[in-house]
């Protein structure tokens, strides 16, 4: 089995000519024919760019053979997506409660940030945690804090915790959610969500300071999703932040991000 083969069977599942997928993708059709061929093999950023536009991880492009596929094989593994967002394939969490059966919220602080995005599965990792309850949050969900750094998300200050409760199904998150998203390139982030599930199989990612451009997340780098609860900070919020301007920048925003989503519809 080679890459090339799998790219040519993906490309025609499409109904894409070698033409079509090079302007799509900013290639030269010799170096994407190349690839089909065998010639060469694709990087790794051309491969998370098929991976992209074939809307195929590029574990499963690296892991089958598509030559063997009938049409059932296709149509699992074009549902793929679907099973990883609405969390078919996502692990049961575990809790640890205190001596009156309560569930404790684990805090994950600033020096443990980078160990949480290997060992968030970790049970041990979790357990050497700090932990707290806060007593008016709903029983029956999962909760976790975050601690946040950086000035992108007004009027939240460098160090305020966030406490988000864990979505399960990414599917049914609505648009302009803030979240706290685990990432595997760009680590714990705190921003507001915009679902493109069903058109680019993507999150929109934008912050609160119009300072941030907004940037696009591919669902399979995405581990976990907590939606914003409530936040614990030191310092008092800035009651003068809508003298800066920075609200009505904010809705500048959502409206520019409405409509670039609407242009890639």
């Amino acid at each position: 089995m080679s890459i090339g083969n799998n790219l040519k069977l993906l490309r025609k599942r499409k109904g894409f000519s070698q033409e079509d997928v090079s302007q799509k993708l900013g290639l030269h059709r010799s170096t994407y024919s190349g690839y089909e061929n065998g010639v060469a093999q694709p990087n790794i950023e051309n491969l998370i760019a098929f991976s992209g536009l074939f809307e195929v991880s590029v574990d499963e492009m690296l892991k089958h053979n598509f030559s063997a596929f009938e049409e059932n094989d296709w149509r699992k593994l074009e549902r793929s997506w679907k099973e990883k967002v609405s969390g078919s394939n996502l692990r049961i969490l575990t809790s640890i409660v205190n001596e009156n059966n309560e569930d404790l919220i684990e805090l994950i602080p600033e020096k443990a940030r980078a160990g949480y995005v290997s060992n968030f599965e970790d049970q041990y990792f979790l357990q050497d945690l700090p932990r707290f309850h806060l007593p008016f949050l709903p029983k029956d969900k999962k909760f976790r804090a975050f601690s946040i750094d950086g000035d992108s998300m007004p009027p939240l200050t460098n160090n305020a915790i966030v406490v988000g409760e864990f979505v399960e199904d990414w599917s049914l998150l609505k648009s302009h959610v803030p979240c706290i998203v685990v990432t595997k390139d760009e680590g714990i982030v705190f921003k507001f969500l915009y679902n493109q599930l069903e058109d680019a199989r993507s999150f929109m990612l934008v912050s609160a300071n119009p300072l941030y451009k907004p940037y696009e997340v591919r669902y399979e780098q995405v581990m976990e999703i907590w939606k914003f609860k409530a936040y614990i900070s030191s310092e008092f919020p800035d009651a003068q932040l809508d003298n800066l301007g920075l609200s009505a920048a904010l809705r500048d925003l959502q409206k520019d991000v409405r409509e670039l989503t609407l242009r890639k519809i």
